[in-house]
């Protein structure tokens, strides 16, 4: 019997069916008495049948989510496997000027991380700072809007806006792009919860203060990000310092209160 069986199996494992006799032939010698594996399906109800179903397609959901996502190749190793060439330019060769231009202009996808502290005033004119500003930094502030006569019909009243707005999130692809939409949606969502009609933005901090410039898209005295004009001032920790910076502000914020 156990021969019998162990025969079969080979046989099933080399894709050979194995047929087996279960009536006496005529004429035919006795077998000897063994016991026949049941090859017969069993019926299976329609209920069964439906939870199988369900399960595989749960299977397949979770194999299809723990399997990792395909490469994308780069047109630079595809070209190179068509064209039989290297993809990558030899160390002693140098980029060409054009290469050197693209490299330059491909966006960054390292994360941008930052705070933005904001103030409204009078609904018309958005004041940012980079980080948070302590109370002696809004006091300096107030004092300064004051000097250049511009009249607050409410006082100063300090928001806040961090990005990532959730900490260990998924990496963005875009994370630049991403953050200017993100402060474009809070000075947004502000503006019409608050019924602003901003007319000009603020910026109190250093022209090229990476990531702050890159994220509200300054250029030519205009930001792209909130679709609005800039005017520029030295951050607010730099005046509290020294007092030749706050003379030499004054002409600027006198100018600055004329517009208002």
């Amino acid at each position: 019997m156990n021969t019998e069986v162990v025969r079969r199996q080979y046989l099933d494992a080399m894709g050979i069916t194995a047929w087996a006799s279960r009536y006496r032939l005529p004429n035919a010698l006795e077998t000897p008495a063994c016991e026949w594996e049941d090859t017969a399906p069993k019926p299976v109800s329609p209920s069964q049948r439906l939870h199988t179903l369900l399960d595989d397609a749960q299977q397949a959901e979770q194999a299809r989510k723990k399997a990792p996502s395909p490469a994308q190749s780069s047109p630079a190793s595809v070209r190179a496997l068509l064209d039989d060439a290297p993809a990558k330019t030899p160390p002693d060769t140098p980029p060409s000027p054009a290469q050197a231009t693209a490299e330059s202009l491909a966006p960054s996808h390292e994360p941008v991380t930052f705070t933005l502290s904001c103030f409204c005033l009078s609904g018309r004119w958005l004041s940012l700072h980079a980080g948070q500003l302590s109370t002696q930094e809004q006091t300096l502030l107030a004092n300064l809007y004051r000097a250049a006569g511009v009249s607050l019909s409410h006082p100063l009243q300090q928001m806040t806006f961090t990005w990532p707005p959730v900490a260990g999130g998924p990496a963005p692809e875009e994370p630049l792009e991403e953050a200017r939409e993100g402060v474009n949606a809070f000075i947004s969502g502000a503006a019409g919860r608050n019924g602003w009609a901003l007319e000009r933005v603020l910026w109190w901090n250093d022209a090229n203060t990476s990531p702050f410039s890159e994220v509200l898209d300054i250029a030519e005295d205009r930001s792209y990000t909130l679709e609005l004009p800039v005017w520029q001032g030295p951050t607010l920790a730099s005046l509290l310092e020294s007092a030749d910076a706050k003379r030499a502000l004054l002409p600027s914020l006198i100018a600055l209160g004329q517009q208002w």
